[in-house]
């Protein structure tokens, strides 16, 4: 599922796919798309209506 979220640091919109197969609480490392900052992306899937919320937070 393809998801929209902003950097921690830099504060632009950056796009991710989340990968529903892997659970409905995720965390993962990745780097912003126009900084290059690694972000830590905590994911959490509502099963009910198949909403995803994504967290961000500076990883460095």
């Amino acid at each position: 599922m393809q998801c929209v979220v902003r950097c921690a640091v830099c504060g632009e919109t950056n796009l991710t796919f989340v990968d529903l197969s892997q659970g409905m609480r995720q965390s993962y490392v990745e780097a912003c798309q126009v900084c290059c900052r690694p972000n830590v992306l905590a994911v959490q899937v509502n099963e009910e209506i198949w909403d995803v919320s994504i967290g961000t937070e500076y990883a460095g």
